[in-house]
């Protein structure tokens, strides 16, 4: 009972942040370039510091070594989604300059923007290590696959740039997590405690790091705040996305992780992190290559906004573990 009370105090703890966010932006405070320098604040800086701080003052590496291999999950996951989408788009007769786009939402999941945060306000710091595995596992299924299947919509012609694609793969956010991960193994964290450079590094990251959940909480308030009730729609290409990320993606994690003897934590982690909304890049990467971006960016202001209903419901039934 005690966990799940924290949990709804985590969950309101969320609103109140999206709410300030949404407020200040409805009397004017944000504009199209300040949202963006929020948005470049989280992924490049405030993010990567918070892995660094927090991954090498809590985990070890006996600790990181264990986690790893369960990187197996996600990825098991999002291949049949993947399989999942493309019958979907079939079924559903999605028009062919669409049906990229639509697979590659349907199996990506808004794993930084939302999903760290929420996990960290309903679990705290202990579900880091979870969430930064999916999170290996998603980022670099978007920006291979997923890409490819927008740039499909688009630029039919264009090809595959490799060079590109691991720049975006290996962001600010994946490296700070590789050079936390090598501290760790280095056992650098116990060396800081002797040096003084070190030490002021990792408390800089540490303050740094704190800005990460109530940046990325008011970058969604912004984003809701420029969603007009006239925009949302609910049709068919709509609603098959709605059933990919909130009913089939922790339908199908749920399936994969019941009946292993990976920790309750975990399964729980990677079952809210599989029903994040659509990535919020996508609506980037479709207008890069000339695909339907005014259709991604209303479907990442849909998901999130019913992801606000989906989380508490989904955090309810992830108590029964």
């Amino acid at each position: 009972m005690a966990v799940f009370e924290n949990s709804i105090s985590g969950i309101v703890v969320i609103l109140l942040m999206i709410l300030l966010g949404f407020f200040l932006a409805k009397r004017g405070w944000f504009d199209d370039k300040s949202t963006k320098l929020i948005a470049k604040i989280v992924t490049q800086v405030a993010l990567p510091a918070y892995m660094i701080s927090t991954i090498t003052s809590k985990f070890t590496a006996k600790t990181l070594l264990h986690t790893l291999p369960d990187l197996r999950f996600p990825v098991i996951s999002m291949l049949i989604l993947f399989g999942i989408s493309v019958a979907v788009a079939r079924a559903l007769r999605i028009a062919k300059y669409h049906r990229g786009l639509f697979e590659s939402m349907f199996f990506n999941s808004n794993t930084v923007f939302v999903g760290l945060p929420v996990n960290l306000a309903l679990f705290g710091d202990r579900s880091l290590p979870y969430v930064l595995v999916y999170y290996m596992a998603n980022t670099t299924f978007f920006w291979t696959l997923g890409v490819y299947l927008i740039q499909r919509d688009g630029d039919a012609d264009s090809k595959f740039n490799l060079k590109q694609t691991l720049r975006k793969v290996f962001s600010p956010p994946l490296l700070g997590f590789i050079v936390a991960v090598i501290m760790v193994l280095l056992d650098i964290p116990k060396i800081q405690i002797v040096h003084p450079i070190l030490k002021s590094f990792l408390e800089s990251c540490d303050y740094v790091g704190g800005l990460t959940t109530p940046l990325s909480m008011l970058f969604i308030g912004i984003a809701v705040s420029k969603v007009s009730i006239q925009d949302v729609k609910f049709n068919r290409l709509n609603w098959g996305i709605l059933l990919g990320r909130f009913i089939m993606a922790p339908l199908l994690m749920t399936l994969l992780v019941t009946f292993t003897s990976m920790p309750i934590l975990m399964k729980q982690v990677f079952i809210l992190q599989s029903a994040m909304p659509v990535m919020t890049n996508a609506p980037v990467v479709s207008k890069l290559y000339n695909a339907d971006d005014k259709y991604a960016s209303l479907m990442v202001t849909e998901t999130t906004l019913l992801s606000l209903i989906v989380i508490p419901i989904l955090m309810t039934l992830v108590q029964k573990f």
